[in-house]
């Protein structure tokens, strides 16, 4: 491969990531009236207009009663026959749900909402940490061959294993910039990155002469982004 075209390559690829970030933050979230819900969809009342959101069953359980104020993080999917909202009651939903999609084959929204509805997000990762393929199988609709393809991905591809056993580190010392750390890790890895770059990209940031250990999260994505680039 030439360096014209690995640069070619390069470019487009980055391109990519910042077209798929500006459509998934076209609409962020959503806060508002909650009109209607049922088990995979709600309906929710923001300034007079009615947003039609798919959920798993893991926010529908939190929803509040008919008529309540309710907030929703979403993810707009886009296709060339459709626009459609997901909503999510936690990040941690959210970016299982966008994981599944970008970085396991053969697994679009459908299937990445049943996961959610099947399983709650921690003891989806405990499954995945454990190799526990017949745990993921028992799923509505992901059977044993999606269940070993989503450990083999997430953890030999993505790298994304380690990065959830270091946030859980993390979380355990109580150091705010650990946490902050291990949280842009992930953050990046939801843009489309591995963990071994998207690691490197961070500790690069933070070793920096001047760095504020209580800089947040999303401080640190952005600037580990520039790194990257």
């Amino acid at each position: 491969m030439t360096i014209q075209r690995a640069a070619s390559l390069e470019i487009k690829g980055l391109a990519l990531a910042s077209r798929r970030a500006f459509i998934r933050t076209m609409i962020a979230f959503l806060r508002g009236k909650l009109v209607e819900s049922m088990p995979h969809q709600a309906i929710v009342d923001v300034g007079g207009v009615g947003y039609l959101t798919n959920i798993p069953l893991t926010t529908f359980d939190r929803l509040p009663q008919q008529g309540g104020e309710v907030k929703l993080l979403t993810h707009h999917h886009v296709t060339e026959r459709e626009h459609t909202l997901f909503g999510f009651f936690t990040s941690d939903e959210r970016d299982l749900f966008r994981l599944l999609m970008d970085r396991v084959s053969g697994i679009g929204p459908k299937m990445a909402l049943s996961v959610l509805s099947g399983m709650p997000v921690p003891a989806f990762k405990d499954a995945v940490i454990r190799n526990d393929t017949a745990a993921l199988a028992r799923i509505k609709g992901v059977g044993k061959k999606t269940a070993e393809r989503i450990v083999l991905e997430l953890k030999d591809k993505v790298g994304v294993v380690d990065a959830w056993q270091a946030a859980e580190v993390a979380k355990g010392t109580r150091d705010p910039k650990q946490e902050a750390m291990s949280d842009a890790v992930l953050g990046l890895i939801a843009l489309g990155y591995k963990q071994v770059e998207a690691q490197k990209a961070v500790n690069e940031f933070v070793r920096q002469p001047g760095f504020d250990p209580t800089t947040s999260a999303d401080k640190i994505i952005r600037e580990s982004l520039r790194g990257l680039q």
